[in-house]
């Protein structure tokens, strides 16, 4: 058995700089990951089967719709897999959950595949690794990445140690309805060249300048956005608040642990009924995450 780590995909600035006639969107974001996320089993069967636990694993299909199925699909048709996801993040919330459960897929199916074949695993097609999400080859990585094109485009960038609060009001914000009511899509870009940022305060100060351009929308689909983005704006502790992805998980980024799980606690405290998760931004040494 393999064991592969989904991790949550963060957007700290997400650039939509235009649309290409085939409907795709291009995208110039900077992603990070949180030492928070899916875990996912597996090993060599009969049959490929898929098997969901977890606090959401009943909110999400467990058919071939499934990102762990559709992966196994196409990266080992003829060999089966039984697979255990163990899903710790809200589906639908901007954090590339579906998207970081197919990335470990595909880890886990060349592990599983090197070990029975005794050769060294071979990185997957890329065009292969795009049709499943604009965010899988990205999440395939898991570090600290600028994403431009159509995800296509990833390359990888230093970050400084930071820590982070991740906070989902419970509602499901659909991609494609964000995308919709995205007023303009051809917005300017990052710059070419991005500067080196020696902290988390550096880090924080240069996304002041960057966007989300999705987070207008998303407003309008659930305004309780709004209320979220507030109550992190409103903490001490957090340096900068923004909406993540397509919404509707907002993070707040800070200089240390202890501001991060501040910021977690007042709000858990306050919102009960909200996901709350607090940890250290990935790579770095993770701390057991705290969630709600």
């Amino acid at each position: 058995m393999v064991t592969e780590q989904a991790l949550a995909k963060i957007n700290l600035a997400l650039h939509v700089t235009g649309q290409r006639a085939d409907g795709y969107h291009l995208l110039d974001s900077l992603v990070v990951f949180a030492g928070v996320g899916d875990v996912l089993h597996a090993s060599l069967a009969d049959t490929t089967s898929l098997t969901l636990a977890g606090p959401f694993g009943a909110d999400i299909p467990n058919d071939k719709t499934n990102f762990v199925a559709r992966a196994a699909a196409l990266f080992s048709p003829r060999q089966g897999i039984a697979f255990t996801l163990q899903k710790h993040l809200p589906p639908a919330s901007g954090i590339g959950g579906g998207s970081a459960d197919a990335a470990a897929a595909i880890r886990a199916i060349l592990k599983l595949h090197a070990e029975r074949v005794g050769a060294p695993p071979k990185e997957p097609f890329p065009d292969a690794v795009l049709s499943l999400g604009a965010d899988v080859p990205i999440c395939l990585m898991s570090r600290p990445a600028r994403m431009r094109g159509i995800g296509d485009e990833v390359t990888t960038v230093k970050c400084p140690k930071c820590w982070i609060t991740l906070v989902n009001p419970r509602v499901e914000v659909p991609t494609p309805q964000v995308f919709a009511r995205l007023a303009t899509k051809t917005n300017a870009a990052m710059p070419e060249v991005l500067p080196d940022w020696p902290d988390a305060a550096t880090l924080a100060d240069w996304l002041q300048g960057q966007r989300n351009d999705l987070e207008a929308p998303a407003l309008v689909i659930a305004p309780v956005i709004a209320d979220v983005l507030a109550a992190l704006r409103a903490h001490p502790g957090s340096l900068i608040a923004r909406m993540s992805g397509s919404g509707a998980t907002c993070f707040a980024l800070s200089d240390s642990q202890d501001k991060a799980e501040a910021i977690a606690d007042a709000l858990r405290a306050a919102n009960p009924t909200w996901w709350v998760a607090a940890s250290v931004v990935f790579p770095g040494v993770v701390a057991p995450p705290r969630i709600s």
